[in-house]
């Protein structure tokens, strides 16, 4: 077995070392910037690599329903309420907070770190565009172009292709070129 295998099997076999990183975790801020990745294996294998231009950053992300501000006053509609439906996964939320507070990075990747009752943890990798190294480097360096601008809002990471319906293969066939598009010619 490889090294990546056992870090793999090494963080998935250890819960008691968990629980007190969570402890730990919850005491930092909700956005903390770290010097190494907490899971290797899992950020070499989305884009990570140990050099200047890399930025590794952790992210909380309170869980349950999300609420509107609270109504000023006034009669309500019978079908408005406070608890808001979003269509965003917590992943998504996770990097565009840390696209919002690192302005001169890019969004490269993110991962699952861990939750409790009451949070969810992620990795961001993120990518500094500015940075000669990631400039000089052929495999990284498309990240500097000028469609890739603010990734995490535009949903053009993984984590949010996802929530696009971006699906392709066995059952989403009727996704492309569009659903509206895929009725209309049904009709």
């Amino acid at each position: 077995m490889g090294l990546y295998k056992y870090l793999r099997q090494a963080w998935q076999e250890n819960p008691d070392l968990f629980r007190k990183r969570l402890v730990q975790w919850r005491k930092e801020t909700a956005v903390t910037r770290l010097e190494y990745p907490s899971r290797l294996d899992r950020a070499r294998s989305l884009g990570y690599k140990a050099k200047q231009g890399y930025v590794v950053v952790r992210v909380r992300v309170e869980r349950g329903g999300r609420m509107r501000m609270k109504f000023k006053g006034g009669r309500k509609p019978k079908k408005m309420r406070r608890m808001k439906i979003v269509s965003l996964n917590y992943q998504t939320v996770a990097e565009q907070r840390a696209s919002k507070k690192y302005l001169n990075c890019e969004v490269l990747n993110s991962y699952f770190v861990g939750e409790d009752g009451k949070n969810k943890y992620f990795e961001v990798i993120l990518v500094d565009t500015s940075a000669p190294e990631i400039i000089a480097d052929r495999e990284i360096n498309w990240i500097t172009g000028k469609k890739q601008g603010r990734r995490a809002e535009r949903g053009k990471t993984s984590a949010q292709r996802k929530s696009r319906g971006l699906k392709r293969g066995e059952g989403h066939e009727k996704n492309f070129p569009s659903q509206r598009s895929h009725q209309r010619k049904a009709k």
